[in-house]
Order: C-alpha cells, then structure tokens, then sequence
C-alpha cells in the first residue's frame, strides 16, 4: 500500500511539473503565481504546497531535468571521437530530442535564463552557458583546423547561428506532429553544412 502511495504521489509531482513547465512557458515566470499553477493542475493551492514549497522549486527541477539530459547526451556525444562535421550533426540532432522531450523547459531556459542566473538558486545555469559554448566552438574550431570547415568561417558568428535557428524551434515544434525530431534535425543540418564546408 506504502509503495503504491509513494508511485502515485511521485506521479502526481510529475504531472504538477508538466503543467508548471507549460505555464511558465506560456506566461513567464514572474508572472505565474503558484495558484495559477494549482488552478492549471485542477487543485487548491495549498494542495500543491505538500509537493512543492515554492514555484522556485518547481522551476528548479524543470530546468535541471532539461539541463541533466541534454549534458548526458552532449557528452556522449563529445566523447564519441566523431569528426567535426559528424559531432555537429550529432549535436544538432540531440538538440531536437531535447525540443522533443523538454519544450516547455527548452522555452523557459530560452527566455528566462540571463535574467535567472543572476539569482543564486539558478547560478548554475550561467556554468551550463559557457559550457555549451565551448563545446560548439572547439568542435567549429577543430573542423576548420581539420580542413573540414571552411578556412573563413567566423566560428563565433557561425555558433550563434546554429544555436539560435536549433533552440527557437521550441517556440514552434509540437511533439507528435508529422516530423521526427531527427527529421527535423536532418533539414536543418542540410542547410548548415552545406554553407560551411569547403566547397569543390
């Protein structure tokens, strides 16, 4: 009976972060009181409070569930030994899974993270910044090392790039529609190399 309590009340918690994820998506977090969440779920407020403190809280465990998966498969990827122009494809396409499985957070950590790493429950997100950027750049620097990428390219105008036309997706991408992720990745990745490595 304990254990079935327990399932159920660790299934509740997860409903109640899939709808706070969408609503602070949908309104911004600051605008988002913890009773329009309560409202959003289809209970009281203070039913809430006896999963969650705060919406801090809530937003916190949205944001590194994204961040924790997203950092596994980057690294699986990094440490594959791909070449540059296999890691990115590999890059981009996880990129899209993530959109896939984490949507509303991918859109939360879009709009919200500069102005939330500066509090210190969310510093974390500033340290996760650099490090997708350095990933994306020594992958771009190494392909234009490797003669792989063209000799010209402006890495850091090139990273912006390709970060913002992946990560906007979010605001656009519904899960279940008639593209896969990887379908989707593999458009967008046509477009990108195809103006970045050398041409014959």
């Amino acid at each position: 009976m304990r254990a079935m309590s327990t399932s159920a009340s660790a299934g509740r918690r997860a409903e109640i972060l899939a709808t706070a994820a969408q609503v602070f998506a949908d309104q911004g977090y600051n605008a988002t009181t913890v009773r329009r969440i309560a409202d959003a779920a289809g209970m009281l407020a203070g039913s809430l409070y006896h999963h969650f403190d705060s919406k801090e809280s809530m937003l916190d465990e949205i944001l590194s569930a994204f961040l924790d998966e997203l950092w596994a498969g980057y690294e699986t990827v990094l440490a594959a030994g791909l070449g540059p122009p296999e890691t990115i494809e590999a890059l981009v396409t996880e990129s899209f899974r993530q959109i896939d499985q984490h949507g509303p957070a991918v859109a939360i950590y879009q709009k919200e993270s500069r102005h939330l790493s500066a509090q210190p429950r969310f510093g974390s997100l500033a340290t996760s910044q650099v490090k997708f950027e350095h990933a994306w750049l020594r992958t771009l620097e190494r392909g234009v090392t490797e003669q792989a990428f063209r000799a010209d390219l402006d890495v850091r105008l090139v990273y912006r790039f390709v970060r913002d036309t992946v990560w906007v997706a979010a605001s656009w991408y519904r899960p279940g529609g008639p593209h896969s992720p990887e379908e989707i990745a593999r458009q967008y990745l046509s477009m990108v190399l195809e103006g970045i490595t050398p041409r014959s």
